[in-house]
């Protein structure tokens, strides 16, 4: 009946997006884009299992690009419609309760962000190629998807461009082919990703291999020639930073690691499943972005990794990406956690005392006091269990939910495990309630949990 796909949202903060009836496994995109146009033309496989028998199944994808064919298990061609960024489908033959579901949809045109209460997320043309910032909802500018942070699949993504220009996507380079003009990359990511940190990234840049003393993980840059020196001097304390953060929060969780610089300037740095992008902005030469650096490379474990179910709850990934800055800083040499986060809080308290971490609303989800009272509230925590458990917690969390999707009653439940006493009041006061708490005094520490 009209209209079926659009009740009962997965997800409150974004009722139109996300699909139910399936669970999407694999993602095979193969893209064409023309850069001097901004045309894409692509072909999306997405297999599935379905979750229960219906007559039609829907994805996301954006008005801007037009589909022309779509078939489901097989050859013959299905019926669809196209309306209000949902692509509705209906197989010829009925698809039984855990049975495959391959979708294949072709569609061109001229890809555009999608504007929201956050500004324009996606696909994004620049001056000289186009990068993709998908947070929260822009996947379904440049690809049909379920586009839910709980919807995690593996990806194959091949692109073909002009051949002047290098394109990036997520995962490993599995196969790079030059013919006449055109040049075809194909990447593989095989861990589970949602959808919104999947990326491509075109623009006229080399590949620099960043070298370490006892590297473990393969790190790469790709950027202009022309900032290589400012970049070599801003992102070389990344291994450190690496080396810090295994230690604090586990094992890296995905194989190699790449930093995107763009020749154009960019507002904030932007992460993606193995990748952060920065703007040329954040190669100053004098190292004036670190924080910014170790954000970004925090969100593998913290969003990429260990992805959060529901965008309420996004204090899991924003406030323990900040944390980690003041990790780092505290591990690099810097001011401490303990200075940081009190400057932090003496910062919020003039602000307004208007927002709930733990269920800020879609307006105010990406407020940078989520970001800072999300991290505040894990150093209480820390002040809390001490510093052995704490680290200890940071660990199981990534380990236990490594490639899945949390809420935050799982890491609270989780950290009890930690405490021998209840943390209610530490969540209440910092989760679910509006007034800055204090923060507890440098040093005081409650008895080590039972880790």
């Amino acid at each position: 009946m009209p209209g079926k796909f659009y009740e009962d949202p997965i997800d409150d903060y974004l009722p139109q997006n996300g699909n139910r009836g399936y669970r999407v496994s694999r993602y095979e995109l193969e893209l064409e884009y023309k850069v001097s146009s901004n045309r894409l033309a692509g072909r999306a496989e997405i297999v599935a299992v379905t979750t229960g028998t219906r007559d039609r199944f829907a994805l996301d994808l954006s008005q801007a690009l037009t589909v022309s064919k779509v078939f489901v298990n097989g050859a013959k061609a299905a019926k669809y419609t196209h309306q209000r960024g949902k692509l509705t489908i209906t197989p010829r033959d009925k698809v039984p309760a855990g049975g495959v579901l391959r979708m294949v949809v072709q569609y061109n045109g001229t890809p555009t962000p999608t504007r929201g209460v956050w500004g324009e997320v996606g696909w994004e043309e620049l001056a000289e190629g186009a990068l993709v910032a998908s947070q929260p909802n822009g996947a379904a500018s440049w690809f049909p998807c379920d586009d839910h942070p709980s919807s995690k699949a593996s990806y194959r993504i091949s692109i073909t461009t002009d051949s002047p220009y290098y394109a990036l996507a997520n995962g490993t380079l599995m196969r790079k082919q030059v013919k006449a003009a055109q040049t075809t990359w194909v990447y593989e990511m095989p861990e589970p990703m949602a959808s919104y940190l999947a990326t491509v990234q075109i623009g006229h840049y080399g590949k620099h291999r960043i070298e370490a003393p006892r590297a473990t993980l393969p790190m790469q840059a790709v950027l202009p020639q022309r900032l290589r020196a400012a970049f070599d001097h801003d992102f070389a304390r990344q291994p450190q930073m690496l080396a810090v953060f295994t230690e604090a929060f586990g094992p890296y969780p995905f194989e190699g690691y790449t930093v995107v610089v763009t020749d154009d300037e960019l507002e904030i740095p932007i992460e993606a499943q193995g990748i952060s992008v920065f703007g040329a902005n954040h190669c100053d030469g004098k190292r004036g972005h670190e924080r910014l650096i170790a954000h970004e490379l925090a969100h593998q474990w913290f969003g990429n990794s260990v992805t959060i179910a529901k965008w309420r709850d996004i204090w899991l990934h924003e406030g323990f990406a900040c944390y980690a800055e003041w990790i780092w800083s505290e591990a690099s040499g810097g001011p401490s956690a303990d200075h940081l986060a009190r400057t932090a809080h003496r910062m919020l308290s003039v602000l307004p005392q208007d927002i709930v971490i733990g269920d800020p609303g879609p307006e105010k989800m990406f407020d940078d006091r989520v970001y800072k009272r999300g991290a505040l509230t894990l150093h209480t925590l820390r002040l809390r269990l001490g510093d052995p458990s704490f680290f200890d917690l940071l660990r199981a969390w990534t380990t236990r939910f490594r490639h899945a999707s949390v809420t935050t009653d799982e890491f609270t439940d989780l950290a009890g495990h930690y405490s021998e006493a209840p943390l209610r009041d530490l969540w209440a006061d910092w989760l679910y309630g509006m007034p800055l708490p204090a923060l507890p005094a440098a040093g005081v520490v409650a008895a080590k949990g039972d880790s």
